[in-house]
């Protein structure tokens, strides 16, 4: 670690230790340092499997066939992702008080993997890791899904009320989750620092938060590899590997 590095995680602790409320934000680069391959990288698989938009998805069986394909051909690559130092220094953040919850722009159950419960994860975009009916909301599971697909071909219907079943995860075109969206805010308003974690910032409306955050008062701070557009009115900027700077913040034994 170099002594630049050093002193920028020593000031972002600092900062840390002087908010109350501290809100974590985070994107896909907290989750490629575990496995999970990034949507906009060079060459990345998400382009040769690229979500199904929404509308299509429902009304069409063959795009839902495509879609289904698709979802477990990525699940594949990336099942046996575990989370990374920077899953677990949010996870410490979190268990130490400083942090209600976690907002994230990622579908991978990463944050939850790392020990967070459900409701300390406020999961914009949904998760990837089961499928829910779009009419009736009953939760299926993908090892369910996927031995109905592969044995038929198709994908199957609801068992309760015959409605489309789909991943849980927000596709493009389909409407954010309101009460996600609402925690979402609500935390956004009510802290003094946010801490915005492998993000580049460019997806909205989810990145709007970090901007609620710093006009309504609180401190930002943006940790990521690659510039972004909110660098500009960020209080503190590290460029460097997550894992590394948020591991400052996992308790020693």
């Amino acid at each position: 670690m170099t002594d630049s590095l050093a002193t920028s995680i020593a000031t972002l602790q600092e900062m840390v230790h002087a908010a109350d409320v501290v809100v974590g934000f985070t994107g896909a680069g907290i989750s490629t340092e575990s496995g999970v391959p990034d949507f906009r990288s060079p060459n990345s698989p998400w382009m040769r499997n690229r979500p199904i938009p929404f509308d299509v998805f429902v009304q069409s069986l063959d795009a839902r066939r495509e879609a289904w394909r698709r979802k477990f051909i990525m699940d594949d690559l990336y099942r046996d992702a575990r989370p990374s130092q920077g899953h677990l220094g949010i996870a410490a953040l979190i268990a130490s008080g400083r942090m209600p919850a976690v907002i994230t722009q990622n579908i991978d159950g990463l944050h939850q993997a790392s020990g967070l419960a459900d409701h300390q994860v406020i999961e914009l975009h949904g998760n990837g890791t089961y499928a829910k009916c779009l009419q009736c909301g009953r939760r299926y599971e993908l090892g369910w899904v996927r031995a109905c697909f592969e044995a038929s071909g198709d994908p199957p219907d609801c068992e309760a009320c015959g409605g489309i079943i789909k991943s849980a995860t927000i596709s493009f075109g389909q409407a954010m989750p309101e009460d996600p969206v609402r925690r979402a805010q609500n935390l956004t308003l009510n802290c003094d620092l946010c801490l915005v974690v492998g993000s580049s910032l460019v997806v909205y409306p989810a990145a709007a938060f970090p901007v609620i955050a710093k006009e309504n008062g609180a401190k930002l701070v943006i940790i990521n590899r690659e510039p972004t557009p909110l660098d500009g009115i960020a209080d503190h900027v590290i460029r460097a590997e997550i894992g590394l700077v948020l591991s400052a913040f996992i308790p020693r034994n």
